[in-house]
């Protein structure tokens, strides 16, 4: 077989190579001993698709839904579900609710060390556990919409529409998170001792998508990804999108870079892949599964692929100080390999690392989009449009 495969091939000539069954899926974990004993060549012959994945707190994230007519009409200016606000200056009982909204009863400004908020990701993880939630909404009177309040249970099979629509999700790179204050402070990164005693850190390291395709050639609008254990879709450059980013020899962005936009249909997801998330003296989020295949094009994607913990590197920054005030210096770089090893030193301290990506279920979602592709159940499809990465 891999003396009549090419080292170039096309996304609709590994798709019937799925179809018949014969193509060769890797996760990315499983890539980086290919390449290394391979070479990327003979690696770009004999490998299809590498599945990446990741399951991580995406802040940037939230649910589009409507909630349906019933006489009399109304146009809801005003929405909460389960007493969580929502964003109703759509249109008639099209709402947004976003990720990390904190419910009327426990606004931000309430939250402090040691209780835990509820808030727009456990909204929508109470929804795709069919649980049912309150529903509450409000509007001035008009002609067409003579209905001024409404109030009741909905649950997501009673939802006509129901999408989450991600604004900024699977972060190429991000900062490694340190507290060179002398108190201990709590951010979306979680609890940072005072002194430098810990190093907070997210992504999923060789596992990250943006990671094996740093150029983004073979990801943009229309991709078609795992996305919270249904079938999901890239739409473009996510918020905050950093297309120039420091790069290493690897072409590796030093700091945050790639973000992306994704949206997929909440009835087809899985509770397993998408959970509400509480951070302690913050306030709400929600852990996202997302795994995107990259298909093995020539030996540039196969070396892209075999990237390693040890390659990737994560800027260290100062949330006690530098972070809250807009300054942005890196105090360092720290590996991926040395983050998973425990401790790493920042500025002569030794600081105990902490993930708040889940590894081990960042893989399984790899292993899961594998075993779709695997099956022919998942076929790859063409970018319609470029995510900018120069």
């Amino acid at each position: 077989m891999a003396g009549k495969a090419s080292t170039t091939k096309t996304i609709a000539e590994i798709n019937e190579r799925i179809k018949k069954g014969k193509a060769v899926v890797l996760t990315a974990e499983e890539m980086v001993e290919t390449v290394r004993r391979l070479g990327k060549t003979k690696a770009a012959k004999e490998v299809d698709v590498v599945t990446t994945g990741t399951f991580s707190p995406m802040c940037s994230s939230g649910l589009l839904f409507n909630f349906g007519q019933e006489p009399p009409l109304m146009r809801a200016s005003q929405v909460w579900l389960n007493n969580v606000p929502c964003h109703g200056g759509l249109a008639a009982v099209d709402a947004y609710l976003g990720a990390t909204e904190t419910s009327a009863d426990d606004p931000l400004n309430k939250v402090y060390p040691g209780r835990f908020a509820y808030g727009g990701g456990h909204v929508i993880e109470d929804l795709l556990r069919g649980k049912p939630v309150r529903l509450r909404a409000r509007s001035y009177v008009t002609d067409c919409y003579p209905r001024k309040e409404l109030e009741k249970d909905v649950t997501l099979a009673s939802l006509p529409f129901a999408q989450l629509l991600n604004p900024r999700n699977c972060y190429q790179n991000y900062n490694c998170a340190v507290n060179m204050s002398g108190r201990t402070i709590y951010t979306y990164m979680g609890p940072l001792k005072p002194g430098c005693r810990n190093a907070n850190y997210a992504t999923a390291g060789q596992l990250s998508p943006l990671f094996n395709d740093p150029y983004l050639r073979t990801i943009g609008l229309g991709t078609r990804i795992f996305m919270g254990g249904g079938i999901g879709y890239v739409i473009g450059a996510g918020t905050q999108h950093n297309p120039k980013p420091p790069r290493n020899e690897r072409g590796l962005p030093l700091t945050a870079a790639g973000t992306l936009m994704l949206k997929g249909d909440l009835k087809q997801m899985n509770p397993r892949y998408v959970r509400g998330l509480s951070l302690v003296g913050y306030g709400c989020s929600l852990n996202m599964g997302v795994g995107i295949p990259i298909p093995i094009l020539d030996e540039d994607m196969a070396w892209f692929t075999g990237v390693s913990d040890a390659d990737i590197q994560m800027p260290i920054k100062d949330y006690g100080f530098d972070y809250p005030n807009g300054v942005n210096r890196v105090m360092g770089h720290a590996t991926f390999e040395e983050l998973k090893s425990g401790s790493i030193i920042v500025n002569e301290r030794t600081a105990q690392t902490v993930p708040v990506t889940s590894y081990c279920m960042s893989l399984e979602i790899a292993e899961e989009l594998k075993k779709w592709i695997q099956e022919g159940k998942f076929f790859l499809s063409e970018p319609q449009d470029k995510i900018p990465s120069m």
